[in-house]
């Protein structure tokens, strides 16, 4: 089922997706005192994140076809009772099992409102609104969040992507559900799929294992999408030579970015000795201006050469990566926070207009989506690589 809109503002639909970068970024700087207080290593509490990031990368594909079969209304309804839901357990029970199941919920439905935010801006304008809104949110999500555990208690800042249940009630009366559409919802792709996303969200964690899984979930996923090529996972999407460039690229660029999101705090205070209140003051101007920047850089891609563009993206997350791992020194390391996070805002946008335009119109969505899958998977990877490196 698809749905017909009738004005919704843009601001209310940012409001509805903005708040999962507090997800994302908003555990940035109070890493260390979540993990003292439940008593467990730095390495272990990063699994809260893991499962954020988890949840949103399979909860984008999935809560994209409940929408296209069940329509706003019901994909709405479903999204805000898991934010909710997952927001009450992490901020009631502090036991890391339970918030790491908290956050896998919050995060699958603030994936979906994310999805339908999207499929509900009626303009490029109106989505230039909720992307930049996506990226303004992460850029001050660190330093929000230390503010919040600050004032209040470290949990608190658990339930920041909860405000985007303020915008429900004005968009759910705005959406009027149109005729169900004639293709029936492939569960097996989507399941195998969802497999395929979990084993490889466990690899920084028990490599050997999660590997093997991995490799054995793509063998059946690779013998699906051959039995039932217009399922979940289409198979001209992995045949086309944009798509893959896009998924492989933009997970490659989320995880530099989002790894050194996490691990800029721990240097810079080491370089500084500030609070962490303090780095992340700092954090914002890099992250910032590079994801309101991405907005004119998006355009400016489209208009040079593929390979100049995509040379470039890869050249400058890698150059943030180098400056991190030899450990540069502070105004270094800023310029690196800029870099990773213009490649992989910039890169987002023009990875997908260019893969979307490649491919017939029919599949234009299921694109979007599982792109921003594999865009989403490295706020999974990126944290827990960068804990992992910091012992």
């Amino acid at each position: 089922m698809t749905t017909v809109v009738v004005r919704v503002a843009a601001p209310w639909l940012a409001l509805l997706a903005a708040p999962l970068s507090f997800g994302i970024a908003g555990l940035a700087l109070i890493l260390p005192k979540a993990a003292g207080a439940l008593q467990v290593s730095l390495a272990s509490v990063t699994v809260i994140v893991v499962a954020f990031g988890w949840g949103v990368a399979v909860g984008t594909p999935l809560l994209a076809g409940l929408l296209s079969h069940k329509g706003t209304r019901f994909a709405l309804l479903a999204c805000a009772g898991l934010v909710a839901l997952g927001t009450v357990l992490m901020v009631t029970v502090p036991v890391l099992a339970v918030l790491v199941v908290g956050s896998a919920l919050q995060a699958l439905g603030m994936a979906g409102q994310t999805v339908i935010a999207m499929h509900l801006a009626g303009s490029p304008a109106a989505l230039g609104v909720v992307t930049a809104s996506m990226a303004s949110v992460g850029a001050i999500s660190p330093l929000i969040g230390s503010v919040v555990a600050d004032l209040l208690f470290w949990q608190a800042v658990l339930a920041l992507p909860a405000i985007s249940l303020l915008a429900i009630p004005v968009i759910i009366g705005r959406a009027l559900p149109a005729p169900p559409v004639e293709s029936r919802f492939d569960a097996t792709g989507a399941i195998l799929l969802t497999t395929l996303v979990t084993a490889l969200t466990v690899v920084p964690h028990q490599p050997l294992i999660a590997a093997t899984a991995a490799a054995v979930a793509a063998v059946l996923v690779a013998t699906h999408v051959r039995r039932k090529p217009d399922g979940f996972l289409p198979a001209i999407l992995v045949r086309t030579p944009e798509f893959r460039t896009a998924a492989l690229l933009g997970l490659a660029l989320a995880v530099a970015n989002f790894g050194i999101l996490y691990a800029a705090p721990r240097m810079l205070a080491d370089r500084l000795a500030w609070t962490t209140g303090e780095v992340g003051m700092l954090m914002v101007f890099p992250y910032l201006l590079g994801g309101m920047a991405s907005w004119f850089l998006v355009t400016a891609a489209g208009r040079v050469a593929a390979r100049l563009a995509l040379g470039g993206l890869a050249s400058a997350s890698a150059m943030a990566v180098i400056i991190v791992v030899l450990g540069a020194p502070v105004a270094l390391l800023i310029v690196a926070m800029l870099l990773a996070s213009l490649a992989a805002s910039t890169g987002q946008g023009f990875l997908i207009v260019r893969a979307t335009d490649a491919l017939p119109s029919q599949y234009r969505a299921t694109a979007v989506g599982l792109i921003t899958l594999c865009y989403l998977l490295g706020a999974a990877f990126g944290p827990a690589i960068a804990a992992a490196a910091a012992g």
